[in-house]
């Protein structure tokens, strides 16, 4: 369908190009004849465009929230027994990165939207083909206190494979105190929803891959 639509597509050009050529040896026929101030006359006229008001085009009161994922919970590592061994994975999981946008204006909520990528897997210890994964937002002040976290289930179907990719699309209202507050003052964290275990092993940089268990023997450092 898509040669089919981009054959068209070049007949189409093919033809507005025989069609500006005829329509050029026609105008400089039609010209033949005319005085010097009739031809630029007529050449102004069709060179005229449109009047067309421009569209309206609206800034942001500020700059945007920074968007992160916070290290300690972008990955998640179900490990039976707490055996950091590739025969020991269940279930895994990859916050593989954040694209984001906001609006706001006057004294208006910023409004945020988010897209999440997330790669998933399932190793040896994986009960069942099927899992639901639980991951989180938060809003902070730059750099200091918590103002909001909200938690969003995520189920996910491995449809036989031993991995998945999804992408969420999630919206976030911040409030301002002001129409002086600026987006630059707040963050938006982006997790899974982890074990302290699964944090520390986290933190030490220790991972797997998504389909680990398959024929490695110990996790990738």
């Amino acid at each position: 369908m898509r040669l089919a639509t981009a054959a068209l597509a070049a007949l189409a050009l093919l033809a507005s190009a025989d069609a500006a050529s005829a329509q050029s040896s026609q105008d400089q026929r039609s010209q033949r004849g005319r005085s010097p101030q009739e031809q630029q006359e007529a050449n102004g006229a069709r060179s005229r465009a449109p009047r067309i008001a421009p569209l309206r085009s609206v800034a942001n009161a500020g700059p945007c929230p920074f968007v992160k994922i916070l290290y300690d919970a972008a990955r998640y590592v179900e490990l039976e027994d707490g055996r950091a061994a590739s025969a020991a994975v269940g279930y895994t999981g990859e916050i593989e990165g954040v694209t984001a946008g906001c609006s706001y204006l006057s004294d208006e909520p910023i409004t945020v939207q988010l897209n999440i990528l997330f790669n998933l897997g399932r190793g040896p210890q994986a009960a069942s083909g099927q899992r639901t994964y639980r991951y989180w937002i938060a809003v902070t002040e730059r750099n200091t206190a918590v103002l909001a976290k909200e938690y969003f289930d995520m189920p996910v179907d491995f449809e036989g494979q031993s991995v998945a990719t999804v992408t969420q699309e999630q919206s976030v209202l911040i409030p301002r105190a002001t129409a002086e507050t600026s987006g630059g003052n707040f963050e938006v964290l982006v997790g899974f929803d982890v074990t302290p275990e699964m944090a520390e092993f986290n933190r030490t940089g220790s991972r797997f891959r998504i389909n680990a268990g398959q024929a490695a023997s110990a996790p990738d450092q």
